[in-house]
């Protein structure tokens, strides 16, 4: 019976995970990051932004999300951690604010990114 009653519940288990793992509604970029997204190959630009529900990714840095986003009045805030030329950083909070413009991405230490329009 137990065994039975795994079976059941893994598959359910598996649909809320990959549920709450979609918060955005698309990818969000500029020009060269959306292209990134559309063909997965990089046009060769020295600079692009991506954000999707996996991360943020650049021209020179990957930073992947993990846990589940937390809504706020203006967005979401998600844990992420970067790493950036073969080094790792720390986990950090991210906070995704959204406006008629995009997303903007912004750090702790001040940093922002954006605003990120959809991509099309």
């Amino acid at each position: 019976m137990t065994r039975i009653l795994m079976l059941i519940a893994l598959p359910l288990l598996s649909a809320t995970t990959a549920i709450s793992a979609t918060f955005l509604d698309g990818a969000y970029g500029e020009k060269e990051g959306c292209h990134y997204s559309k063909t997965g190959e990089s046009s060769g630009a020295d600079i692009f932004f991506l954000l999707n529900d996996d991360g943020i990714t650049t021209s020179t840095a990957y930073c992947a999300f993990s846990g589940a986003p937390e809504k706020t009045s203006s967005g979401f805030r998600i844990e992420t951690q970067c790493e950036s030329e073969g080094e790792q950083g720390d986990k950090e909070m991210v906070d995704l604010t959204k406006s008629t413009k995009g997303y903007t991405i912004r750090f702790k230490d001040g940093t922002s990114w954006g605003p990120l329009p959809k991509c099309r």
